[in-house]
């Protein structure tokens, strides 16, 4: 496929897409982009422009991202963790009172 030179932005705007979707889910959808003061196509245009500079998906897909991110929060909290442990006592928090602030439960 030959790539192009044109930006989202800077494109004339001649083709339309159309999608399907529930209605209760464009409206949260469209709430969320618009506390960043963007329109859901504002957000769709940013999502194919950053598809075309990345040569692919802008994020990494993953059947479970939301446990996958919880782990690696968690993996990145006990170096801290274990990096406190090495420090003064006065200068350090206990890694039960840390879990229990963030409501961590392993």
């Amino acid at each position: 496929m030959k790539k192009t030179t044109l930006t989202v932005a800077t494109a004339p705007k001649t083709s339309t897409f159309q999608m399907r979707i529930n209605p209760e889910i464009k409206a949260q959808v469209e709430g969320i982009y618009a506390q960043c003061g963007m329109t859901l196509t504002d957000a769709i245009n940013a999502f194919i422009q950053q598809s075309i500079n990345v040569e692919g998906m802008p994020f990494l897909v993953t059947a479970n991202s939301r446990q996958a991110l919880r782990e690696q929060a968690i993996s990145q909290l006990m170096i801290e963790l274990d990096k406190g442990e090495k420090a003064p006592a006065d200068e350090s928090i206990s890694e039960e009172d840390i879990l229990k602030e963030f409501g961590i439960e392993l």
